[in-house]
């Protein structure tokens, strides 16, 4: 009877063992994904720059209705491009985009990188600086002009709809 009880302990501690170690492995599982989702603020603005230093790779370029790139953009062709290269996707359109991204923000906590929305988001831009109160973007206006850094002035202001943080 001794030597029954001696072979069946080590299977009861091997049977004891696997579960905690199968515990262990999903607990660092769950470490793992909890990490991804919750990103500092700085490695998260790290995407935002590397949007940004895409999208003045792009100043100079022709405006063009529909415009995906790499030859010429619309608004929200700019932004969706220049995001990919920065390893987000987002929607076609400029309101799709703006309804995307869950993080929006308001004009005076708008940071570089941040999304900026303008008449009723039918419009789109990229903040590229910001400089005490200063606001600047990276956009593609309208047809017949070239993608370009503005002062978000008083007019831009007036028709702001919103700010969105995609990263």
């Amino acid at each position: 009877m001794l030597a029954a009880g001696a072979v069946l302990a080590p299977v009861a501690v091997t049977v004891v063992t696997a579960p905690a170690a199968d515990a262990a492995t999903v607990t660092s599982k769950t470490a793992a994904v909890t990490a991804k989702k919750h990103k500092s603020w700085s490695q998260r603005h790290k995407v935002g720059l590397k949007a940004v230093a895409a999208a003045r790779k792009q100043i100079g370029k022709p405006y063009r209705y529909g415009g995906r790139g790499p030859s010429g953009f619309d608004c929200s062709g700019l932004v969706q491009f220049v995001y990919r290269k920065a390893g987000v996707g987002l929607p076609r359109t400029a309101d799709a985009q703006h309804r995307r991204v869950k993080r929006h923000v308001r004009f005076k906590n708008l940071a570089t990188g941040d999304l900026v929305y303008f008449y009723g988001n039918g419009h789109t831009g990229i903040v590229s600086k910001v400089k005490g109160s200063k606001v600047y973007m990276i956009h593609a206006a309208h047809t017949g002009t070239r993608i370009k850094q503005v002062l978000l002035n008083s007019y831009y202001r007036h028709h702001f709809n919103g700010g969105a943080r995609p990263y």
